[in-house]
């Protein structure tokens, strides 16, 4: 029996900070495949819809369009098939109630983009290398 593909599911609406995380977790071989999602009704579609995916971890943005990044959240602990995947939120927010709130919604990091490239790219390999190869997370049923 083959072991399910490493995917990691970056919801994130900045080009710049998408090629930025692609290319740090690329670099570091972390991931098999990196799906991303540009808006809040991307990341729904791709872990509730026909073609859904079981990532190992969501990394989440807030500030996206169509459905913001706490409403994300939100659905992904409502819905029985994915309620217990990993999220990390990964935003240039440094608001407290954005911390707050996505705790209190079930998230399982709260992490604040670095503003510079060298910076961004290392968290970027860091997250991955402990939400890909580090954490267990719980089978999918």
């Amino acid at each position: 029996m083959s072991s399910p593909v490493k995917t990691l599911l970056l919801v994130e609406d900045d080009p710049d900070h998408e090629l930025l995380a692609i290319r740090a977790l690329k670099k570091s071989q972390l991931a098999e495949e990196i799906r991303v999602a540009r808006d809040g009704e991307e990341a729904m579609e791709a872990l509730c819809g026909n073609d859904s995916v079981r990532p190992q971890v969501v990394l989440l943005d807030l500030k996206l369009p169509k459905i913001d990044g706490l409403e994300v959240l939100r659905r992904i602990r409502s819905t029985e098939a994915t309620a217990t995947l990993p999220v990390v939120v990964l935003t240039s927010s440094d608001e407290e109630s954005d911390v707050v709130g996505s705790y209190r919604l079930g998230v399982n990091s709260y992490i604040r983009k670095p503003v510079d490239y060298t910076s961004f790219a290392e968290a970027a390999r860091q997250i991955g290398a402990y939400w890909m190869t580090l954490n267990e997370a719980p089978k999918q049923n």
